[in-house]
């Protein structure tokens, strides 16, 4: 009988464009309940939140400094963006974001943007441009929800490489802060920011790196500003400081600044943008706080209003990022009441001292900030370790790491997360095809050792066949995980009921022939 064919209804449709194969939610019967309460359960996060009221939480805070600071003074510097606009519009969006998502999702420049608008010296219009125009196409793509094809068609593997990749490239330039003041003697060593506060700071950090009561980064934090202030003092700068009411000011790019600034900036940002601050970031607040299921659609439009709204009134362009929640967390962070204290205090430093602040900030020690920065990359490497979601299948998870290594040795090789993505899709891609071939011709060799019931019905010795097919050891015979490696079935829709009979079929060929050939 001809079953008449039928198109997918929009549910359908949309449940499909939905599955996100890296979600706790994957298996719903094991999975966790969800730590996070909704933002309008006030009643369930003031109860979170005052259960996490701890120094640690606050030390949490300042996990992402390492990268903030060092960009944010020099784009005020070189007069590409406002001061006051970028702080006082990065700890509004501390704030929101805290609410709505109640975990420490950081807050962070565009770091693409930032390096090339450093090197082309971008006027505010031009950064602007870049800015916008970023935010338009990622704001599109989660409106539409074409972000979800993503989740639907990159491999985990990948993702874990842009981690890693990730992880490296951010202890890449933690180490560059260090080595700006690399001196342990000398007449060019600064007292208060050489390699003995690097190697201090950083022996501190993983000396309390298991007690995790011991607020580290504000305790380094704290130190690095007494520095900052005792260095700006004896450069007689304090008269370059004027507390007052700071306010921002509007930035309208031209059309020649747009597209300067989009096709120079813009289009760099984008893949990172995307696998970064959306794909990577939601894969790794699922693994740091299990039962959280974040939407990729709510990240690709809160990095979208943010800039809308910032880009126009003078700010560096901002998005999330899984580099500075893993900062975050490494630190102390566990709730929103992290961002709430962080953006509070860029809210009042903000308005209160605005471009004046750049007299302070410019003599932090890049000691601390590196050794910050190197410590909170460590954290986000560490989620590369469940890179396969095969782990008991010797075959696959080596072809699994193998895409992983691709991937992060790409991005750390060309300094480029699209390139890093497209190695490892590639990768993935052939490693695919492989298995499908091989599981062609497992299926060949299953039905020239094991004959199917209809010719064991043509031979008239169907009784004795099942005889002989029982006698062979079957994959339960093995145990689990105990069958041999070059023979593990690699059938990823193994759950569809019309291919049952002939998964049991191939099972059994490789048993046999493990029993009579090797």
């Amino acid at each position: 009988m001809i079953r008449q064919l039928t198109l997918p209804t929009r549910e359908q449709v949309i449940a499909f464009l939905k599955e996100d194969k890296w979600a706790a939610s994957a298996d719903g019967e094991n999975m966790p309940p969800n730590p996070v309460p909704p933002c309008w359960d006030i009643k369930g996060r003031a109860r979170r939140m005052r259960a996490h009221f701890t120094l640690r939480e606050f030390s949490g805070s300042l996990g992402d400094i390492g990268t903030l600071v060092p960009i944010l003074i020099s784009m005020t510097i070189q007069g590409s963006a406002s001061l006051t606009s970028s702080l006082f519009f990065g700890g509004l969006w501390n704030i929101l974001t805290g609410f709505f998502y109640g975990v420490p999702m950081c807050v962070q420049p565009m770091k693409s943007i930032a390096a090339i608008a450093l090197t082309n010296n971008f006027t505010p219009g031009e950064l602007a441009g870049a800015g916008l125009g970023v935010s338009a196409i990622v704001l599109f793509l989660g409106l539409s929800r074409l972000i979800w094809l993503v989740t639907r068609f990159v491999p985990l593997p990948v993702v874990k490489g842009l981690q890693l990749g990730t992880c490296f490239q951010l202890c890449k330039k933690g180490v560059a802060l260090v080595k700006e003041n690399a001196s342990f003697w000398g007449d060019s060593i600064v007292w208060s920011d050489n390699l003995w506060w690097a190697c201090s700071s950083f022996l501190l950090v993983l000396f309390v790196y298991e007690r995790r009561r011991v607020p580290v980064a504000l305790l380094v934090f704290m130190l690095g500003l007494a520095f900052a202030l005792a260095q700006t003092g004896a450069h007689h700068q304090f008269d370059q400081v004027h507390p007052g009411a700071h306010f921002v000011h509007t930035v309208v790019p031209t059309a020649k600044e747009f597209r300067t600034g989009f096709l120079s900036a813009g289009l760099g940002q984008l893949p990172l943008t995307l696998l970064n601050s959306v794909v990577a970031l939601a894969a790794l607040a699922r693994e740091l706080f299990p039962g959280y299921d974040p939407s990729m659609t709510h990240i690709t439009m809160s990095i979208g209003a943010m800039n809308l709204v910032g880009c126009f009134l003078g700010s560096m362009p901002f998005c999330h990022g899984s580099g500075g929640l893993a900062g975050q967390y490494f630190f102390g962070a566990r709730t929103e009441l992290s961002l709430y204290f962080l953006g509070a205090v860029k809210i009042i430093v903000g308005i209160v001292f605005g471009e004046s602040l750049l007299a302070i900030l410019r003599w932090f020690p890049n000691s601390f900030l590196g050794v910050m920065l190197f410590m909170a990359s460590i954290e986000l490497g560490l989620v590369a370790r469940n890179f396969t979601q095969f782990p008991h299948n010797e075959y696959r998870r080596k072809q699994d790491f193998v895409v992983l290594l691709s991937t992060s040795a790409a991005l750390v090789g060309f300094s480029h997360d699209g390139l890093g993505f497209i190695v490892g899709m590639v990768t993935a891609l052939t490693f695919w095809m492989h298995r499908r071939l091989r599981n062609s011709d497992e299926s060949s060799a299953a039905s020239i050792l094991l004959p199917t019931n209809s010719r064991q019905s043509a031979a008239g010795d169907s009784k004795d066949t099942v005889k002989t097919a029982t006698a062979i050891p079957s994959s339960a015979d093995y145990g689990s995980g105990a069958r041999p490696s070059g023979f593990d079935s690699d059938v990823e829709d193994s759950g569809a009921a019309s291919r049952t009979s002939e998964h049991q079929r191939i099972g059994k060929a490789k048993d046999a022939m493990e029993e009579h050939c090797c």
